[in-house]
């Protein structure tokens, strides 16, 4: 998905009739009377060769915070926030009302790219609404109508230079992952610098201090916190230098169970902070001293690990923890069993609040990053894998021995290795686990994704038939004088 779309505007002007068709399913409730669409939904669209996300919102009204309408209200300003373009829906037939102007001058503050639609304008009886939409100052309106399907060609027009923009700022801002290497060919790792920083993600559950964590950093307050779990609500990136280091952090909504995640917008904020682990080349999986390594908190450190980035685990609110010593024990027994797939990554104990063991956080996310572009030449892996094979060789199903010939490293950020052999479908996941373990252990690769890829290698020997041929080659060329 490449961008996401909201479709935002007074009630019963068309929102989800417009969204369903976008997204080619009746998923939102349509009905003549207004206010049906009460929280938000989200669905992939299609618009012939574009794939992006919308949202369908409630629609504005001028309403009290602690009203229905107003939380509505609440809401779908939060998605005006959270998406790349605003879709801001007039009912062409009504015309222009009070309401539209006054949430016309509130997108053109919170959204940076805004289009609109006056809906509903099939037949003669739209002409005057469309001339007024004119009005609201928002360039000229697609007359559209959502339910018969006109308009799209429009709508696709404006949204397609959009979305060569959103797609060519992805680019920019995703990092260079499974970089490929020529074999011992010389290369220097990626240095961080401002005009391409290290792009950090802050990841954990609800309430566990992410936002705390990066003011702190930042030495401002720049982001809005609170006790109350699950404030911030979308991605937000932040640049800055880190004692010498130039630094891209994302602050994430908190990451809850899918089954606990009832609220329409954090079911939004989560696939935010999924994607900011995309964008992330390390991850900072936050955990709350008190109650770590939930569910949820391994199941977030696994998805850092699966998309191949570097990892440090923080456990925050180290100031408030009595018993520190036999509390960091537990951690680290804890994290050795329950995390394998990240065995050595760095556990820092941190405190947001009085900002204690950020300095420290900053020189394992430095580290971190370093172990991820790692490189080890040809030589020292076939010394290293000869040692491992003595010291435990692989087993010989069907007593058939499993042949380990050679390695190499294929990739890097995160390291990725080769190993010829035979029978590779044979070999155990145990003892390319023992190979991984080793690995980490003797190259000092502690916490990174290691990917480890056995493939194929014939027993015969390509040199073998040059080898047969020469004495031929020879009696041919010496025969004449042999048989004198």
């Amino acid at each position: 998905m490449s961008f996401t779309l909201a479709i935002v505007g007074r009630p019963n002007v068309g929102k989800s009739t417009l969204f369903n068709r976008l997204v080619g399913k009746r998923l939102a409730l349509v009905d003549n009377q207004p206010g049906v669409t009460r929280d938000l939904r989200e669905g992939a669209a299609r618009l012939a060769d574009l794939r992006f996300t919308v949202i369908d919102t409630a629609g504005l009204e001028q309403a009290t915070d602690e009203s229905l309408q107003g939380r509505m209200r609440k809401l779908t300003e939060r998605a005006v926030d959270m998406a790349d373009i605003c879709l801001f829906m007039i009912d062409a037939r009504t015309g222009i009302t009070a309401d539209d102007e006054v949430f016309a001058e509130i997108l053109r503050k919170r959204s940076a790219h805004v289009i609109l639609a006056a809906n509903k304008a099939e037949g003669a009886a739209a002409d005057a609404g469309v001339n007024e939409a004119w009005a609201l100052g928002l360039g000229e309106p697609i007359r559209l109508s959502a339910e018969h399907g006109e308009g799209l060609n429009d709508l696709y027009s404006q949204l397609m230079p959009l979305a060569d923009e959103f797609a060519e700022r992805a680019k920019a801002d995703a990092p260079d992952t499974d970089v490929e290497i020529e074999e011992d060919a010389p290369g220097e790792m990626r240095i961080p610098t401002r005009a391409k920083p290290l792009q950090v993600a802050v990841v954990g559950r609800p309430n566990a201090g992410k936002s705390t964590l990066i003011n702190m950093i930042l030495g401002e307050e720049r982001l809005l916190t609170g006790p109350e779990a699950g404030i911030t609500r979308d991605a937000i990136s932040l640049q800055m230098d880190w004692d010498g280091l130039p630094v891209r952090i994302f602050d994430t909504a908190g990451m809850r169970k899918k089954a606990r995640v009832q609220d329409k917008l954090e079911k939004l904020s989560v696939g935010d902070g999924l994607r900011a682990v995309k964008f992330a080349e390390v991850v900072v999986v936050l955990l709350d001293a008190a109650i770590p390594f939930e569910q949820q908190d391994l199941r977030i450190a696994d998805l850092a690990e699966r998309e191949g980035r570097a990892v440090v685990v923080a456990v925050n609110k180290w100031d408030i923890e009595p018993n520190k010593q036999q509390k960091l024990r537990d951690l680290r027994e804890s994290f050795e069993r329950l995390l394998p797939q990240l065995r050595g990554a760095p556990l820092i104990t941190v405190s947001a609040k009085t900002g204690k063991g950020i300095d420290r956080l900053r020189a394992a996310i430095e580290k971190a990053n370093e172990v991820w572009n790692r490189r080890i030449t040809t030589a020292q892996l076939n010394r290293w894998l000869t040692g491992m094979l003595e010291a435990h060789p692989p087993p010989a199903p069907g007593g058939k021995r499993i042949k380990l010939r050679y390695m190499t490293q294929a990739k890097t950020r995160p390291p990725g290795f080769v190993v010829m052999c035979s029978l590779p479908d044979k070999l155990p996941t145990s003892y390319t686990r023992y190979l991984i373990n080793g690995l980490r252990q003797d190259f000092d690769m502690p916490g990174t994704p290691i990917r480890l890829h056995m493939r194929s290698q014939s027993d015969k020997n390509p040199y073998k038939a040059k080898k047969k041929s020469a004495p031929s080659r020879l009696r041919k060329h010496l025969g004449g004088r042999s048989g004198n």
